[in-house]
């Protein structure tokens, strides 16, 4: 009789592990998304507890390789010029002027050039500008973009200075 069981517990789970992924990838709350599937929220919130309870396997890590993107996302990210059909000929080619930033990979850092770095530098400082909207909008942390403006006012300003004798110094000077 156990061995019958077993089967149907597996079937359970099944189910209630396939309802669990649906709700993840769905917009609803989990009081709506029992709702809109016709199933107990009591059950639902039993089966959710237990699946959060799991410990989740390790993500895999992807490869480093020196010099930046991996083919396959460099050779993506330049060819994602237009959304014209490829049977067209001569898409319009329009050079952007918003650097064009890839998105973050989990474990790695992003390098951004000069070029860039002086364009979004640009953008903060416009009068109205929030660092924070512009260091969000590119996907990146406010303090980063702090010290890239403690960065490139770091240069050494260098100024003339003339040495005057001290008996001078105590003159008035008038206009």
């Amino acid at each position: 009789m156990v061995e019958q069981s077993a089967p149907r517990a597996r079937y359970g789970e099944a189910f209630w592990r396939a309802h669990h992924e649906a709700w993840k990838r769905s917009d609803l709350n989990q009081r709506v998304y029992c709702e809109s599937q016709g199933i107990s929220l009591k059950a639902f919130g039993n089966w959710r507890a237990k699946f959060k309870a799991e410990p989740e396997a390790p993500q895999r890590k992807l490869l480093y390789r020196r010099g930046g993107a991996s083919h396959s996302l460099s050779h993506t990210l330049s060819h994602r010029v237009s959304h014209t059909p490829s049977h067209m000929a001569y898409p319009s080619f329009e050079p952007s002027s918003e650097p064009s930033v890839p998105p973050a990979r989990p474990g790695h850092r992003r390098r951004f050039s000069d070029a860039d770095r002086c364009h979004i530098l640009a953008e903060a400082a416009r009068p109205g500008a929030s660092v924070s909207e512009v260091a969000r909008r590119y996907g990146i942390d406010r303090r980063v973009l702090f010290r890239w403006r403690q960065e490139h006012t770091a240069s050494p300003v260098f100024v003339d200075v003339e040495i005057v004798d001290g008996s001078d110094a105590d003159r008035e000077v008038t206009p």
